[in-house]
């Protein structure tokens, strides 16, 4: 990639993002979070914005779409951890949610303060741990990625953490987001040697969309960088996801029933 293709990149990227740098918080139901400071490592690897695939999974979670009741959850790269975070406040909530990050100072500094803040607001009988604190040998039933197959560089090292994480079990699922800034191509060449390491990621659609566009189903109230109803609809829109699962186990039915 050149350094105009490059550029090219990161204002597609800025397009589609949550600034909280001025507003400083977003707050999604019961969650207050920040982003980590613009500078360094946050930076250039944006983790000083909330991406809209962030926020697709969350509504997904809070309308039950994405199972987690008694899981074991790991987000990747979770910035300020908005879908995990928000997956441990459920009301029939995962046994243990881990949030992780690039090992650089303030982004891990800001990803500890969201959790320190929304302490709380856990249900009761769910730890959330930020890494390395991974208490779990046998793999996560769940693992999040949102907003990470932009930089296809890094895609052989993302692939190999998912690997490593997801349980080899028929029931585990990788829940996979990203925006449609995202050329196809990458997206598509990370499906494709997820399949040669032996995970089958299918897209998914939500079949409850109304024709007119896409509509925001979430019920919590969400605020901060500008964020209304209409403008989490459309943020909804600018994204993709993937549903993952263990391709070698797909014939033995799944504990939440092959979803």
């Amino acid at each position: 990639m050149d350094s105009d293709e490059f550029i090219g990149d990161v204002s597609a990227l800025y397009n589609d993002t949550v600034d909280l740098q001025d507003d400083g918080e977003i707050h999604y139901g019961p969650l207050v979070l920040t982003v980590a400071p613009k500078a360094g490592k946050a930076n250039t690897l944006l983790a000083d914005h909330l991406f809209s695939p962030s926020l697709l999974l969350a509504e997904r979670i809070e309308r039950g779409l994405i199972p987690l009741e008694a899981q074991t959850v790991v987000e990747l790269g979770a910035g300020c951890a908005l879908p995990s975070l928000l997956a441990s406040t459920l009301s029939r909530p995962p046994s243990l949610v881990v949030p992780t990050d690039y090992p650089d100072a303030p982004i891990l500094a800001n990803l500890t303060r969201n959790l320190e803040r929304n302490a709380s607001r856990v249900s009761r009988g769910t730890p959330a741990h930020s890494y390395p604190s991974c208490p779990t040998r046998a793999g996560f039933d769940v693992v999040i990625l949102s907003d990470l197959l932009h930089f296809d560089a890094a895609h052989a090292a993302l692939l190999a953490s998912l690997a490593a994480l997801l349980r080899r079990a028929p029931s585990a699922r990788a829940y996979v987001a990203a925006g449609k800034y995202t050329l196809p191509v990458h997206c598509a060449h990370f499906v494709r040697i997820a399949a040669e390491a032996g995970i089958a990621l299918e897209e998914g659609t939500d079949a409850g969309e109304d024709e007119g566009g896409v509509v925001w189903r979430g019920t919590m109230e969400v605020r901060g960088g500008g964020l209304d109803r209409e403008q989490l609809g459309v943020r909804k829109g600018m994204c993709r996801w993937w549903t993952g699962r263990w391709a070698d186990l797909s014939g033995e039915r799944g504990e939440d029933g092959g979803a």
